[in-house]
C-alpha cells in the first residue's frame, strides 16, 4: 500500500521549519541558519548516501527511496506571489531538479506542466489535500508519496491525518519567530510511535511511524 511520507524536514528547538519572508536571495525565509549545520545536497534529493556514510547522512538519504510523486506548497517551488508571472521561473533547482517524479504544487493559480529531461514535471494544481493526494497516488504508481514541504504544507497534511510517516532533524538553534509546524496539532503524537536519535552533528533525528491500531 502507498505510503504518505515527510522527509528531512529541518526544525528548530522552538519548532520553526522557515522564515516568515522568502524571497529570491533567501528560499526558506530568514531561517537560514536551519541549513548551516551540514551540506544540504542530501536534503535536496541527492540519491545514495555520500561520503563520509554517518548517520546523518544515511537518515537524509532516505529522502528519495520508494518515492513516486511528491506534493509541495507553492512557496517551496519559488518566492512568487499572485498570478504567475511571465519571468521564466521553473523552480530553485535550475535544470535538472532532483525530484526524478512528478511533482504536485499547491496554489490557487494553476498554469502549464513544466517538464524536464530527467523525469520531474511540475503540475500546478488548486486542490484540498485530499484531492492532491489522490492525483499524487495516481501519478505514482504504486510507490509512495512525499509531502515535500513547506512547513505550512506538512502541516495542512497532519492536521488532514494524511501523513503515514514524518521525518524530522531538530536543529538546536532558537529562531524566535517564522512557521511553526505544530500549531494547532495538540494530540498528534498519540497516532504515531516515535523514536529520537542524537548524531555527533548535534541533530536529533526522530522518526514519526503511524501507529498500526490507528489507520487512516
Amino acid at each position: 500500500m502507498s505510503r504518505t511520507r515527510v522527509h528531512s524536514l529541518l526544525v528548530s528547538s522552538d519548532g520553526y521549519a522557515a522564515g516568515d519572508h522568502v524571497t529570491f536571495e533567501k528560499p526558506i525565509g530568514d531561517a537560514g541558519a536551519l541549513f548551516g549545520r551540514f551540506d544540504g545536497r542530501v536534503i535536496h534529493g541527492i540519491h545514495g548516501v555520500e561520503e563520509p556514510v554517518t548517520v546523518d547522512n544515511a537518515l537524509f538519504s532516505m529522502w528519495g527511496q520508494g518515492v513516486g510523486a511528491e506534493i509541495m506548497g507553492r512557496r517551496k517551488f519559488g518566492p512568487q506571489t499572485g498570478e504567475w508571472p511571465d519571468d521564466g521561473w521553473t523552480g530553485w533547482w535550475g535544470d535538472a531538479p532532483p525530484f526524478r517524479t512528478p511533482v504536485f504544487v499547491l496554489t490557487h493559480h494553476p498554469r502549464d506542466v513544466i517538464e524536464f529531461d530527467n523525469g520531474t514535471s511540475f503540475h500546478f494544481v488548486d486542490a484540498s489535500p485530499e484531492e492532491a493526494l489522490r492525483l499524487a497516488q495516481t501519478a505514482a504508481g504504486g510507490l509512495d508519496v512525499r509531502i515535500g514541504g513547506g512547513p505550512s504544507t506538512v502541516s495542512e497534511f497532519l492536521k488532514a491525518d494524511l501523513v503515514d510517516f514524518l521525518h524530522l532533524a531538530i536543529v538546536p538553534i532558537v529562531l524566535g519567530a517564522g512557521v511553526r509546524i505544530w500549531d494547532d496539532l495538540a494530540g498528534l503524537e498519540e497516532r504515531f510511535s516515535v523514536e529520537s536519535i542524537s548524531t555527533a552533528s548535534g541533530l536529533t533525528h526522530q522518526l514519526w511511524n503511524r501507529n498500526p491500531h490507528h489507520p487512516r
